[in-house]
């Protein structure tokens, strides 16, 4: 199966883009967050390259679906 990029659930701020990256990537989020910071101070891209990764990369999929409680028997 095939690695894919999500934005995370668990380890966000505002959209999970970073913490997406850093698990995709297999460094530290905070790594992920400097270099970002970096671009939005310096270049002032990085917004918009994260408001474009945040409507891109899909959300992560939920581990433990919901299980109806009232199944039939």
């Amino acid at each position: 199966m095939a690695k894919r990029i999500y934005r995370s659930r668990s380890d966000k701020v505002i959209a999970g883009v970073c913490g997406g990256l850093a698990e995709y990537f297999g460094i530290d989020r905070v790594l992920i967050r400097i270099v970002w910071v970096v671009t939005v101070i310096c270049a002032g891209t990085g917004i918009l390259a994260y408001i474009i990764a945040w409507i891109l990369i899909p959300k992560e999929p939920e581990t433990n679906p919901v299980v109806n409680s009232q199944a039939k028997l």
